[in-house]
């Protein structure tokens, strides 16, 4: 079956060069057409030396108008080639991303959690709620005293260096006793 293998591929590898030699023939015959439809054969003989250089003059035009046309149509290309290149680069982008679905909030208790992670040596139950401590909101507003004055009083008693030691010093005293 190796034997067998080899020889086919021995063949197809003949084959395609066969092939390639036969394309590279007929692109050459395809070239060589063109040319001959599109440039007209150049008869220089019997022309005087005047009429030679305004011959070379006219191919040098044509030489130059050819070559913006290549140019511009060098330049189309090269565009077309970064603008391909950014729109595949676009296209992996949005592949890449996806939809997330919305995730459903499950409730599951500090036991089941436990079970779950530990499986069966998960005897003992807590219950998390039981050590917490109970606040009422009605406490936490009697707490804080309001005082009401004269903002002026405050700012006036505040400024300068006076003020500053009286905070200093109302710092300093209840951590002092």
């Amino acid at each position: 079956t190796s034997a067998i293998s080899l020889c086919s591929q021995s063949l197809m590898l003949a084959k395609a060069k066969e092939e390639w030699d036969q394309e590279i023939v007929d692109k050459q015959a395809e070239k060589e057409r063109y040319l001959s439809e599109r440039v007209a054969p150049l008869h220089t003989s019997g022309l005087s030396l005047s009429q030679l250089q305004d011959l070379c003059r006219e191919l040098h035009e044509k030489v130059e108008i050819v070559d913006e046309e290549r140019y511009d149509i060098e330049a189309k290309c090269n565009h077309n080639t970064r603008e391909i290149k950014d729109l595949k680069i676009k296209v992996l982008d949005l592949r890449g991303k996806f939809k997330r679905p919305p995730l459903r909030r499950v409730r599951v208790s500090a036991d089941a959690m436990l079970r779950a992670l530990l499986g069966s040596k998960h005897k003992v139950s807590m219950d998390l709620r039981a050590n917490l401590k109970s606040v009422k909101k009605e406490d936490t507003e009697k707490e804080r005293p309001v005082e009401v004055g004269d903002w002026r009083k405050n700012v006036e008693a505040m400024s300068g260096m006076e003020g500053r030691k009286k905070m200093f010093d109302a710092a300093k005293s209840p951590t002092g006793q």
